[in-house]
């Protein structure tokens, strides 16, 4: 039996009850049978869509629109409906437990017909936040860029050094952008920070160099009196595309490291840089990616290399379980790490002072802003592109800006 087989099976089991509880949900609701006959035959291309897109995905051509907008109509399609799914499900449920007591009890159950109505107009109208806030995020989301500023104190921080202010993006995903004039905006509001560093985290492509040809002019625009550096993340190896052969994919990643110099980036490749100021100095140290479950090429050491413990460091690496794993706890005191990977998986919910909450908390412990621990900080940039989804829902694109202070 084909591996697929099970899989399949599930997913079209998850599929049929979403809909079931949805299509009795819109019954006890209205009687015209328009709006759930087209519902559910909209949910359905929606499905085709996505397993047809599935099964003749060419992983030689990357991760393309198609299928980008296959993700995105299944979302739109699945997630509003777990909120009927969840109601009407724990309806369902209280109606069983006291049909089982009145059972033993002997006692006539009351009709409920009236209570189920409500639930079911309770549970459309919570399922309307997030079929809204999908639309939203497919076609105004992925653009809605946020500055994100941050005041760090070190007391061993070189008086030179105090008030430094550094921009961190990562995660460009080029081949997934889309808009000419939202991504200049977006730059634009890079510089507009006047940081004296910019530091980018890592992939810049989904898998493939040329994904970056058409936004070379406009990356190249960014400036930092004090230099701009960059590292590679798991994307940039081209290790999620298949390759005619292995020099394929050899030249490919040569020509994905080649795009950093030519928007004017100083990639650090298991290496570290000094910068100066009024004869001081702190390291800046990039390690290619490391993380749990990707591609660990990653090689602390190295790029420490005759660096001394005493020496302020800032610490550029794409995955922040490298950090939770790897770095925060090392004597050598890495005392700044800035990370990106996650994207905050692009969905999840977030008030100020209030809640912080996505998916890719579960996954992360590190999963999207400034986190410290032992005196030393990371923090996780939510992305400056997007993946997979085309959207983003609640977990808007970042550019973070840190100014370091000397106590």
């Amino acid at each position: 039996m084909p591996r697929w087989i099970i899989p399949l099976v599930l997913v079209s089991l998850l599929i049929f009850i979403f809909e079931y509880y949805t299509f009795q949900a819109l019954k006890t609701v209205s009687r015209n049978k328009l709006y759930r006959y087209a519902l559910l035959f909209l949910s359905s291309l929606a499905y085709l869509n996505f397993f047809y897109t599935m099964f003749t995905y060419d992983r030689s051509n990357g991760q393309t629109k198609q299928f980008q907008w296959a993700v995105g109509f299944l979302l739109l399609a699945l997630v509003p409906k777990l909120f009927v799914l969840i109601s009407l499900f724990g309806e369902d449920l209280f109606r069983w437990i006291k049909k089982g007591i009145s059972y033993f009890s002997k006692e006539t159950t009351q009709p409920i017909t009236g209570r189920r109505k409500f639930i079911s107009q309770i549970a459309l109208i919570l399922a309307s936040i997030p079929l809204a806030g999908i639309v939203y995020g497919i076609l105004r989301g992925k653009h809605n860029f946020k500055v994100l500023k941050y005041e760090l104190p070190f007391a061993d921080l070189p008086d030179a050094f105090d008030g430094l202010t550094i921009t961190q993006i990562t995660d460009i995903h080029s081949g997934s952008l889309d808009n000419e004039e939202k991504i200049k905006y977006a730059v634009d509001l890079v510089n507009e920070q006047k940081s004296d560093v910019i530091l980018f985290t890592g992939d810049i492509v989904n898998n493939f160099a040329k994904e970056m040809d058409p936004w070379i002019t406009t990356f190249k625009q960014l400036k930092a009196p004090l230099g701009k550096y960059s590292i590679l993340g798991n994307h940039d190896y081209g290790d999620y595309a298949t390759w005619k052969s292995d020099d394929d994919k050899n030249a490919n990643f040569e020509a994905v490291k080649e795009i950093h110099p030519k928007i004017g980036f100083d990639l650090l490749l298991n290496e570290h840089r000094y910068i100066e100021k009024e004869g001081q100095k702190i390291a800046l140290i990039g390690v290619e990616n490391w993380g749990k479950g990707f591609k660990r090429a990653g090689d602390l050491k190295k790029a420490s290399k005759n660096i001394q413990k005493e020496d302020f460091k800032i610490l550029m690496t794409h995955d922040p379980s490298h950090w939770e794993y790897k770095v925060k706890e090392d004597d050598f005191n890495y005392h700044l790490t800035l990370s990106g990977h996650t994207h905050g998986l692009q969905f999840g919910i977030e008030i100020p002072g209030f809640i912080k909450w996505s998916p890719a908390k579960y996954v992360y412990k590190q999963w999207a802003g400034l986190y410290e621990e032992f005196g030393r900080y990371i923090n996780v940039n939510r992305g400056f592109g997007y993946h997979a989804f085309p959207g983003r829902v609640g977990i808007w694109p970042e550019i973070t800006v840190i100014k370091l202070k000397k106590t």
